[in-house]
């Protein structure tokens, strides 16, 4: 049975190579704006700041 609730899929992908990395969840009636993290990068060999993508199904 599929989750039934306010949570989304959504990539987080390198601002400086472009390459998705992660993929996460969040709750889009709290969390409206984009969300901006600092994660590692295995193509960049090191941490960048990472940026919502898109929403994944």
């Amino acid at each position: 049975m599929a989750k039934k609730g306010a949570r989304i899929l959504f990539g987080l992908i390198c601002e400086v190579c472009k390459k998705q990395n992660y993929v996460s969840e969040k709750n889009k009636i709290t969390t409206t704006n984009a969300i901006k993290l600092i994660k590692y990068c295995n193509k960049c060999k090191k941490r960048t700041t990472h940026k919502e993508n898109k929403r994944l199904d």
